[in-house]
């Protein structure tokens, strides 16, 4: 293998794939990033056999070839150069790795080849096309209310399904549950998907600066997800995620509008006095106009916080923890937010006030 690329675009390729590598004890290979030259393309891949990847990059091939290379030697390595060096030029000879720059000579060890699982390029009848923006926006807004739990394998993972004109992305781990709806033009073919909640944020790392449309084909128990230079391959979960609609309260006894800054402050301040299970205490008073946050801690004393709001319906005090509320606000663009309780031991609903698009579910805390 000898070939000459440009310093910039390879970073960006070993950066994307690096974190794919897995440490891996009985298969040492899978911590390496497998170089292919040939084509007149460099493709780096790089498993841990939950997920893979592939990712073309043109290049001045002087020579096909392959080898394994330590992912966080060949990143460090390239991640370090100065800006002056703006090409970098690679030749293997008898294992060995000849790495050479305008301002460096390097040698890296190379790994055998020979156990690194293939990873073949595979597509179906049924694929599907989605702006990038569209499937990382949806995957961003709900991937945290995943459970961390392999327990129930369809509950740690984010559910991706179509409705007509939109594609919903769902997760849950029964303590709160977001929903986001994204409207998608011409979708036709795609299938509902589980998608593993750990492999969901290398999926958002890896495609969250393309702007081109994405290609989404499902292959056995394969999502293959598509970009002009990215092909990946995620492992799905084969299970039945939970009839969650019926879940969501159809109606509202107690609304609140707050803006979301004034929400986000006073559960700062209230989670100071938290406890360990970040329990903060929701009063609700219409008729006095009266929207307060209290929360008290036996070691540290306790903090009561009245947020400027409006309020409509039934008197209310409820409990919730406020770690799964603060999960969700970087999933609502909106100034303001809306809250509606649907009385003791039922859960709160919050949305943006203007855009239905978020739906986020938070179960009450028992006293």
């Amino acid at each position: 293998m000898k070939l000459e690329i440009n310093k910039e675009r390879i970073l960006r390729s070993i950066q994307k794939a690096e974190k794919i590598a897995s440490k891996n004890v009985t298969l040492p290979v899978l911590s390496c990033l497998l170089f292919e030259a040939k084509d007149g393309e460099l493709n780096i891949k790089a498993t841990n056999l939950d997920i893979s990847i592939v990712i073309s990059n043109k290049a001045k091939i002087e020579k096909d070839g392959i080898a394994a290379i330590p992912s966080q030697t060949i990143s460090s390595y390239i991640s370090n150069l100065p800006k002056s060096d703006t090409s970098v030029n690679f030749e293997l000879r008898d294992n060995n790795l000849y790495i050479n720059t305008k301002s460096s000579d390097t040698t890296i060890k190379t790994q055998s080849v020979d156990d690194f699982p293939q990873i073949n390029k595979t597509s179906s009848d049924g694929q599907t096309r989605v702006k990038s923006e569209d499937f990382i926006k949806g995957l961003n807004s709900v991937w945290y209310s995943s459970s961390n739990s392999n327990i129930k394998p369809e509950l740690s993972s984010v559910y991706v399904y179509q409705n007509e004109d939109y594609l919903f992305f769902v997760a849950t781990d029964s303590f709160r549950l977001a929903e986001k709806k994204v409207r998608v033009k011409n979708i036709d073919n795609f299938k509902d998907v589980l998608i593993p909640f750990k492999n969901v944020t290398e999926i958002i790392r890896v495609f969250d600066d393309v702007e081109e449309e994405l290609t989404l084909d499902l292959v056995e128990d394969q999502l293959i997800i598509k970009s002009e230079e990215v092909y990946l391959s995620s492992r799905i979960v084969d299970g039945t995620f939970p009839d969650y609609k019926q879940i969501i309260p159809k109606e509202s006894k107690t609304n609140v509008n707050v803006l979301k800054e004034d929400f986000i402050q006073s559960l700062k301040i209230s989670n100071i006095f938290s406890g360990k299970f970040n329990q903060v205490v929701f009063s609700i008073l219409p008729e006095d106009s009266i929207f307060e946050i209290q929360s008290t801690s036996n070691d540290l004393g306790e903090t009561k916080n009245v947020i400027k709001s409006k309020q409509s319906g039934e008197n209310l005090k409820i409990s919730f923890n406020s770690k799964y509320i603060n999960d969700c606000f970087n999933s609502i663009k909106s100034e303001s937010i809306s809250l509606d309780f649907c009385g003791l031991d039922k859960p709160m609903i919050i949305k943006a006030s203007n855009d239905d698009s978020f739906t986020y579910l938070v179960m009450p805390m028992n006293k």
